[in-house]
């Protein structure tokens, strides 16, 4: 019988389960409410939680993101995006898919995928809607090569680290990685024909929903709209007039420009100075007095704390310090003033940014960044060079000479501050702060669940259940039951909850945990199927404009070839 302790404990843990399913968007929230009411009766200590928070697998986590932010502002991704496609369709495939993948293995493939997105949208040769998707699938498996190739491999490595186990290696994911990778790109190759085709140009920023007032002073008022030109522009299109909170569509060419009108545009986004060529005509963003040469493009992230405001209930500028220029929504045809718009995930914004809006620390909680990132935020010259160099070699003398990682980062981290490659304004904007909060309390409530003793009976209860049969069994349903969570509740909350009861299975089961452990790690990295399961999927689906079906269609076979080389490789690797 379960004493009250175990039973409290095990309505935490399934409590938490449920909150991850509800609420997919705040897995940090539901974790830190599940260390707090763990503490709250006494299942851990505080000294526990501090230890837990100094993990040396997670600092090797931390840093290791940390440093990769002035890796992505060095010029190697850009140098090797320009090299992938060319006019040889197969050779361009190959080149931008394992090129993808291999980088993946070392650097953060969210940053990969972002910097190649552009580049195919405008490619001449192929097909966007025929490579986006594959190249979201090739980071992914990409990210299983090697220990920091992915956030799941370093999350697993500091529960393992928490045990008083030595450390996976740098290499130890390296044979089944590839053997996934090999078999998952066969497959790819066979099924991107039913990927749906889309416009694979530079124009798909038409649509744009853009508003600009008519002042007082214009001289456009008192004319028609044919008498002003405002018909016969190249690529804006004027759509509606809001004239004293009315609606005015469609506009025709007899109708008289008033003062204080709004008037509403659609088309290509990069012609939006056009319109102040017209004397008297100020864009929205003008009116917020940060109107400049360059733009920047936003994409509004999952689970923002923007969404279903407008503009003004959000306090947009005094939140950003940036201006909404225009909005574009996938499906949909927008209308009405631009600052009464409801903002939804997945809506794309052009702003006009001021000075502090690179500094903000809550830019990447509510948006991904798509361009018009400022020159001076890159990295040139030698300093460009020494980063690349710095983190090869850092890498590089961590495997070779044994040398824990964390040391190795923590010197190269010192150097990059040293040399003015990394900013402290750049960490505090991008510290992967949920990421933390993830996994110091995903230790925590392994560890309350082995104070508690809970493990102990899921493990006694496995193990009774197994006790004629084989430990494949129970491998595979870890396996699948950590696959199919990914799909529901992201990545890294899957890892961080399955694994203290894979690591009991494996103890009570009186066998090597390590295949346990990796079945963990590979299942957490499977999300080939959901659109939300993994960034780089969410990255490609808004870009790419796909549907779920198109997830399906090509994730489902590439699910079942990995899932199947996976279970197979691991107890090849490592034995039972």
């Amino acid at each position: 019988m379960l004493s009250i302790d175990q039973w409290a404990m095990l309505a935490i843990f399934l409590l938490t389960f449920a909150g991850l399913v509800k609420y997919q968007n705040s897995p940090e929230r539901v974790f830190a409410a599940a260390t707090m009411a763990c503490l709250t009766l006494s299942f851990v200590t505080t000294e526990q939680i501090f230890q837990n928070a100094i993990n040396p697998g997670l600092l090797t986590l931390i840093l290791l993101i940390n440093c990769s932010f002035s890796f992505e502002r060095t010029s190697f991704l850009r140098v090797v995006a320009s090299s992938l496609i060319t006019k040889s369709v197969s050779a361009s495939y190959i080149k931008t898919l394992f090129t993808t993948a291999f980088a993946s293995a070392i650097l953060n493939n969210t940053a990969v995928v972002a910097t190649l997105i552009s580049p195919i949208k405008n490619n001449k040769f192929i097909n966007p809607g025929r490579l986006l998707l594959p190249l979201s699938y090739a980071a992914i498996l990409g990210g299983t090569l090697t220990l920091v190739g992915t956030s799941t491999n370093l999350i697993v490595n500091s529960m393992l680290i928490e045990r008083g186990i030595p450390g996976l290696q740098f290499f130890d994911f390296t044979l089944i990685g590839l053997a996934a990778m090999g078999a998952c790109m066969v497959v790819l190759f066979l099924r991107i024909s039913t990927l749906p085709k889309i416009v694979a140009n530079p124009k798909d920023d038409k649509h744009y929903f853009v508003e600009a007032r008519v002042t007082e002073d214009s001289k456009l008022i008192g004319r028609t709209i044919e008498e002003n030109g405002l018909r016969s522009m190249d690529s804006l299109f004027l759509v509606e007039i809001i004239r004293h909170g009315h609606l005015i569509s469609p506009v025709t060419p007899e109708e008289f420009i008033q003062p204080g009108d709004k008037l509403i545009f659609t088309g290509d986004i990069s012609k939006v100075f056009v319109l102040q060529q017209f004397d008297g005509l100020q864009l929205f963003a003008e009116q917020d007095g940060l109107l400049r040469d360059n733009l920047t493009q936003v994409l509004i992230k999952p689970g923002s704390a923007i969404i279903g405001m407008t503009l003004k209930q959000a306090g947009f500028r005094a939140r950003f310090d940036a201006a909404v220029v225009a909005i574009r929504r996938e499906g949909s045809t927008l209308s009405g003033k631009l600052g009464e718009l409801i903002l939804q995930s997945g809506d794309f914004l052009v702003l006009a940014v001021g000075n502090d809006f690179s500094t903000r620390t809550n830019l990447t909680k509510n948006f991904f960044i798509l361009s018009g990132v400022e020159t001076e935020d890159m990295l040139s010259g030698w300093r460009d060079k020494f980063t690349l160099v710095g983190f090869l070699a850092t890498i590089s003398t961590s495997v070779f000479f044994e040398i824990p990682l964390v040391k190795c980062l923590l010197f190269y981290i010192a150097a990059l501050f040293a040399f003015n490659c990394l900013t402290i304004n750049e960490i505090k904007r991008r510290f992967p702060l949920e990421i933390w909060l993830i996994v110091v309390s995903a230790l925590t409530l392994a560890t309350a669940l082995e104070n508690t003793g809970v493990s102990f009976v899921i493990a006694d209860y496995v193990h009774g259940f197994l006790e004629d049969k084989s430990a494949m069994i129970a491998f595979v349903m870890v396996f699948f039951i950590t696959l199919i969570l990914t799909e529901i509740i992201t990545n890294n909350a899957a890892a961080a909850l399955i694994f203290p009861i894979a690591y009991n299975i494996a103890i009570g089961l009186g066998v090597n945990p390590l295949p346990f452990i990796m079945a963990v790690a590979f299942g957490a990295s499977g999300s080939f199927i959901s659109p939300y399961g993994y960034q780089t999927n969410v990255m490609v689906f808004n870009a790419g404009n796909y549907k779920l079906m198109d997830f399906v269609k090509v994730g489902v076979p590439v699910s079942i070839t990995y899932s199947a080389v996976v279970l197979y490789m691991i107890p090849l690797i490592f034995p039972f």
